[in-house]
């Protein structure tokens, strides 16, 4: 049996690898932890569903979309923890925006 992913499952999951950089810069360092989680889960519940939309099979499976965004959960949290946090481009990316205040006299 070989396996055959459409291009579309390939993406959405490259996709989610880089949602956890994209939470990173609409959030801030003191932005909760379980905030930054909800809004990747809700992010990944988008990617899940519109990779479903876009696939060219039979027709729409919510069991499918619903299978891609829990692979795709799983792929941002282990993309978080295992690649962008230990390299501090999860810190890098929430510095992006942020006012840096400098003393003044100093």
């Amino acid at each position: 049996m070989q396996p055959n992913l459409d291009t579309a499952y390939w993406l959405g999951l490259a996709i989610g690898v880089v949602l956890p950089v994209l939470v990173g810069l609409v959030t801030t360092r003191v932005t909760s932890s379980g905030t930054k989680a909800v809004l990747l889960l809700a992010l990944t519940a988008l990617n899940g569903f519109l990779v479903e939309l876009a696939n060219p099979g039979d027709g729409y499976q919510v069991g499918s979309a619903v299978v891609l965004w829990a692979v795709s959960f799983g792929t941002g949290v282990l993309a978080h923890f295992g690649l962008w946090k230990p390299t501090g481009v999860s810190g890098k990316a929430q510095d992006v925006g942020a006012k840096h205040t400098t003393a003044v006299g100093a």
